[in-house]
């Protein structure tokens, strides 16, 4: 949001209130944004939110080793924000899908699978359909992260 913000971009925040980031960040990025010509905006709206975004970004909503409860409160929450192909219409042909990784999308991996064991549900925070669409750049992103974080490492060792 801050980087949105100090860039001119315009940035959505699309969750339920509970989850919106804390005011007094929200004030300083409305200051930048201001300065910089974009925009912040939080909804709890999924389809005004997404509505011709270009960028439609997600995080898990759970991180792993967090007890069920916390699992179950924020998948009850946060289940009417998935990114699915409604979502992802919405925002139009041009958007892009991004996530940081790991994804709960399907059944293939052990956690995906407890969580359906546990709470009966297939896919979390982007369904596999987005997961795997022409418009998800997911694996182009973490070789992004990858290489910038290597480029972080040399640039600190370098000053050791």
């Amino acid at each position: 949001m801050i980087a949105c913000a100090k860039m001119g971009m315009h940035f959505t925040a699309c969750t339920a209130k509970e989850y919106f980031p804390n005011q007094a960040l929200v004030e300083q990025c409305e200051q930048y944004a201001s300065e910089s010509g974009g925009s912040i905006t939080l909804t709890e709206d999924t389809m005004t939110g997404t509505k011709d975004a270009d960028v439609i970004y997600t995080d898990v909503w759970v991180s792993m080793g967090e007890p069920d409860e916390v699992w179950k409160e924020r998948t009850l929450a946060l289940s009417p924000y998935q990114v699915n192909a409604k979502v992802m219409q919405n925002a139009g042909e041009q958007a892009l899908f991004m996530h940081c990784l790991p994804a709960f999308h399907d059944l293939k991996t052990k956690i995906g699978k407890e969580v359906y064991e546990k709470f009966g549900l297939k896919e979390l925070e982007v369904t596999d359909e987005v997961f795997e669409s022409k418009q998800s750049v997911v694996f182009d992103e973490a070789e992004n992260r990858m290489h910038t974080i290597k480029a972080v490492m040399v640039a600190t060792l370098g000053e050791a």
